[in-house]
């Protein structure tokens, strides 16, 4: 972790320790040098009919390289709208549901970046458990972390790219991807439309007897998608989730609905979150984009 990131988050505890909720907001945590060369790569994979599919890479702060994949439909005109497309925990850019959604989402006139999750897909580096309250606590909060910034640097990307329309960008992340979209939307006002798929909030009620801790509240506090919602307003947000998720609880997706601003709507689907109808949920996410993005 650069210096900087650790100053911040050493002022974040203090400024939590003493309910000064003036001294440093939580999403100051998320800023970086935006000046540091992307050093990215496009490889052509397939040019089709219909699209044009790159592979891409690009380095994200503390030296970490991300990879990703983009569809670029043709005969749309240029630029194109896109849409960040984020998967879900021990998944990859290239899972089933996330192709699904590519291809749906290309097939309605938008560019897709897909890219792994830090220590997901092409990017895995060590087979550790991901664990919110184990010996790997500190190590599963950098995973989403370091993906929040992975996810700006991908809008730093967007931006570079011609045929992508950098004035209009979504973003659609489910379970881990949709909590961590949550923050990444929240810290990142370049994305337009917000689409949150099986993601809650007060992560806090995972802990326990422990769950009102200073300890379990400054170890949550820049990962806590409640401290980051409300900043996604006046951009219009989107919430799908399962009725009977047994990963996400209902009432955690309900905190995290109620603390964003809006304009906001939340779809509910009477499913577990593994079952959850993912024809559904992209149409759902189509019609948003399509009625505040396009």
């Amino acid at each position: 972790m650069q210096i900087k990131n650790i100053f911040y988050l050493f002022i974040l505890v203090l400024f939590i320790s003493c309910g000064n909720s003036k001294l440093l907001p939580v999403s100051s945590f998320y800023e970086y040098d935006k000046n540091l060369p992307l050093q990215d790569s496009v490889i052509l994979l397939k040019d089709t009919v219909a699209y044009k599919l790159f592979y891409v890479t690009f380095r994200s702060i503390h030296n970490k390289e991300v990879t990703g994949m983009l569809t670029v439909p043709k005969e749309i005109e240029k630029p194109v709208p896109v849409i960040i497309l984020l998967h879900g925990k021990g998944d990859s850019k290239t899972v089933d549901y996330i192709e699904y959604g590519n291809t749906l989402l290309y097939k309605n006139g938008y560019a897709v970046l897909r890219i792994d999750i830090s220590n997901h897909g092409d990017r895995l580096e060590n087979d550790y458990d991901f664990d919110f309250k184990g010996d790997t606590r500190y190590w599963t909060r950098d995973i989403i972390t370091q993906t929040v910034f992975d996810l700006r640097r991908a809008v730093d990307f967007i931006s570079t790219r011609k045929e992508l329309d950098s004035n209009k960008i979504g973003f659609l992340g489910i379970s881990l991807g949709g909590i961590t979209g949550t923050i990444f939307c929240g810290v990142e006002n370049r994305v337009q439309v917000p689409v949150i798929v099986l993601a809650g909030g007060q992560m806090n009620l995972m802990f326990g007897k422990k769950a009102l801790s200073s300890d379990t509240k400054n170890y949550l506090s820049i990962i806590e998608p409640i401290n980051f919602i409300r900043q996604i307003a006046p951009r219009p947000l989107l919430m799908v989730n399962a009725k009977n998720d047994d990963i996400i609880p209902p009432l955690m997706s309900k905190l995290l609905y109620k603390k964003a601003k809006k304009p906001k709507q939340i779809n509910w689907y009477l499913s577990k979150h593994h079952d959850i109808p993912i024809d559904s949920v992209y149409t759902d996410g189509i019609g948003w984009f399509d009625k505040y993005l396009k």
